[in-house]
């Protein structure tokens, strides 16, 4: 099995670049921009990102139950059911994403080298 990080985004770097910087109404046309199947693919591999979750429900809401399935298997089914909920994905995806923040300190400390030769 691939690891997440291995998994090849369906669409080019700057068309995932313009979604998430994308307005709810700008969305939906870009969203509207992509093959039905890919827009499957597409809404699976941005679901399965914390930062691009919402943008991933925004997409599926677009989608066909049956290309999600194939595509994301049971988690493609959950997204289905998840972006039919009583608030549209699109509507509130600006204010749901989450902040990409990085680390501000060292990850782990290491200890001093010492010179062998001595």
């Amino acid at each position: 099995m691939r690891e997440l990080n291995e998994e090849p985004c369906p669409v080019s770097d700057n068309v995932l670049g313009q979604l998430y910087r994308s307005s709810p109404h700008s969305l939906a046309a870009l969203i509207d921009s992509v093959a039905p199947d890919a827009r499957a693919a597409l809404a699976v591999y941005c679901y399965r990102r914390a930062h691009l979750t919402s943008i991933g429900l925004a997409i599926a809401a677009t989608c066909d139950e049956g290309d999600l399935t194939w595509h994301g298997g049971n988690l493609g089914a959950d997204l289905f059911a998840k972006s039919r909920t009583d608030e549209p994905a699109a509507a509130g995806f600006q204010n749901q994403r989450r902040k990409i923040t990085l680390s501000s300190g060292p990850i782990r400390q290491m200890p001093p080298f010492e010179d062998a030769a001595a």
